[in-house]
């Protein structure tokens, strides 16, 4: 009987961890993906070749609290004409800086930019209001200005002008699916 009953007390303290830890996992999941890391899902080919149709991205959504996005990293943010979508692209400029798209390049303040290196592969092309030919645009303190990889192929900047920080929702660095393209985002 003392058996017996030692049987059912391991069964109710064993039930009672796991009752006691699922709240706590779903606690901590919850604010890893509130404030830290979250996944997202790349909608479109706006970000071709880097991030394909279907790619699955983490985003660090702490490391802005602690520093400036920079100029090149690829950023997830919310789409200023309608803040419940999210976009994914490249950042150009930041606030207090002028663009202008010239014979396929991106000028910054007047100066050609090549670093990283993947300004210097990519033509872009002269489209939207904010992107037009001969256009020298200046992007208000406070806000950023992006462009996808796939120039012909991605609303950007361009066409809808610049982004707020506060819509800034973390740095692009992990491509985790599909398996055989894992890596690090540059």
């Amino acid at each position: 009987m003392a058996a017996e009953k030692e049987k059912v007390k391991k069964k109710k303290s064993a039930l009672r961890e796991w009752l006691e830890a699922i709240p706590i996992a779903i606690l901590a999941a919850l604010i890893i993906r509130g404030f830290v890391v979250e996944a997202f899902k790349i909608p479109s080919g706006s970000m071709i070749p880097t991030l394909e149709i279907g790619d699955r991205i983490f985003v660090n959504k702490f490391i802005y609290r602690f520093r400036e996005p920079r100029r090149g990293e690829i950023v997830v943010f919310k789409y200023p004409e309608d803040p419940k979508r999210y976009f994914v692209k490249r950042l150009v400029a930041k606030g207090g800086e002028t663009v202008e798209i010239r014979d396929g390049n991106i000028y910054i303040n007047g100066r050609l930019i090549t670093e990283p290196e993947i300004f210097q592969k990519i033509y872009y092309y002269n489209m939207g209001t904010y992107g037009a030919e001969g256009k020298v645009v200046k992007v208000p303190q406070g806000h950023y200005f992006f462009l996808g990889d796939n120039s012909p192929s991605s609303k950007d900047s361009r066409f809808w002008g610049f982004v707020p920080r506060k819509y800034i929702v973390g740095k692009a660095f992990l491509r985790f699916w599909p398996l055989w393209r894992i890596g690090l985002l540059r």
